[in-house]
């Protein structure tokens, strides 16, 4: 069942916890927007305003990481650029085509499909309004679509450098994944993490699972339960919502647990770092385009670590500074180019 909620009356729900974590541990970047300024500004009183409906996958707000990130970045805009928000969230994959159709129903100058799972339902609803603009984030189409733009990560940049810091730090020489569905971002992510821990440490086995979740996380628990039992000692989660199942398991047996998307260290000293994404910077950005009147469909912008839109969050104070050092190099050449993360699960 699709539900509209206006961002300033979701203040007072579980969202706004999330948001205040965020707000005190930090997204992952968001004040690396080009268009932010820390602190937030007062719109400037000269800008047309833009409305804007922000469409969530199954995940929903609460997941702590990739939808959620997509809503601050939404409020950023609304603070800074004094734009009008909805928000949309999906309960089934059925939701998406109606919640999508009656954000640009509404009149949205922008609407933000996001995640890849989106991708059939956001091309579909696009071509029924070519009047409206459309984002969607971790996919586009095979063939551009006038008003649609792709908002592309490349996940396995930061999935290196926390791969890297995983191999120098493993005891046992295990390190595993737990992934929700076998698709691109996810499947990013992991290809990093792995080639990271190899390149660190030649000796490192990595163990892999989906879980076939974005929400379930007694599902993500239990496999990454099973990965420790096999001496896995540094555990991904690469499963939204699903995946703080598989982070409760790393803390409830003493090892390390590895954020995805936002910086999750505030889960406590056991995160060894996140792989983080800036959706929010991306959110923020597209959203200041429309309104400057620069928004292009049919494109393609993409965020990595060369351009700050992909990296690692707060490493562990429990990590040595030695090890901390040695991941110091490797940041800069994948921020260089020198490093070139695989982006395939083999």
């Amino acid at each position: 069942m699709k539900r509209l909620f206006r961002p300033g009356w979701l203040v007072g729900v579980a969202v706004l916890a999330a948001v205040a974590v965020a707000a005190g541990c930090g997204s992952g970047g968001s004040s690396g927007s080009s268009g932010g300024n820390a602190g937030g500004s007062s719109p400037s009183s000269s800008a047309p305003e833009v409305k804007i409906g922000l469409v969530t996958d199954i995940g929903g707000l609460n997941d702590r990481s990739f939808n959620h990130l997509a809503f601050l970045g939404l409020q950023q805009a609304e603070k800074q650029l004094g734009a009008q928000g909805d928000v949309l969230q999906s309960k089934a994959d059925s939701d998406y085509v109606p919640n999508l159709q009656t954000a640009a129903a509404h009149g949205d100058n922008l609407v933000i499909a996001v995640g890849f799972l989106m991708e059939s339902a956001v091309e579909k609803v696009a071509k029924a309004f070519p009047n409206t603009n459309f984002a969607i984030i971790d996919s586009g189409p095979t063939k551009p679509i006038p008003n649609l733009k792709s908002l592309l990560f490349h996940e396995q940049d930061g999935g290196y450098i926390a791969g890297y810091l995983a191999g120098l730090v493993t005891k046992t020489n295990v390190v595993s994944t737990v992934g929700g569905q076998k698709i691109p971002p996810v499947d990013h992510y992991i290809a990093g993490f792995q080639a990271g821990a190899k390149a660190a440490n030649p000796q490192v086995t990595t163990l892999n699972a989906y879980s076939q979740s974005f929400t379930n996380q007694a599902a993500c628990k239990e496999l990454a339960l099973n990965q420790i039992s096999q001496k896995s000692d540094v555990v991904f989660q690469v499963a939204g919502g699903c995946g703080l199942g598989a982070l409760s398991a790393a803390k409830e047996k003493g090892v390390w647990g590895v954020g995805v998307d936002a910086d999750q260290s505030y889960l406590g000293d056991f995160i060894l770092t996140s792989a983080v994404k800036k959706v929010d910077v991306a959110v923020f950005d597209t959203i200041k385009q429309v309104q400057a009147g620069t928004f292009k469909g049919g494109t393609t912008d993409f965020f990595t670590a060369q351009n700050n839109g992909a990296g690692i969050g707060k490493i562990s104070p429990n990590v040595p500074a030695a090890d901390v050092n040695k991941l110091k190099p490797i940041e800069q050449k994948i921020a260089s180019g020198g490093i070139t993360p695989p982006d395939t699960v083999k």
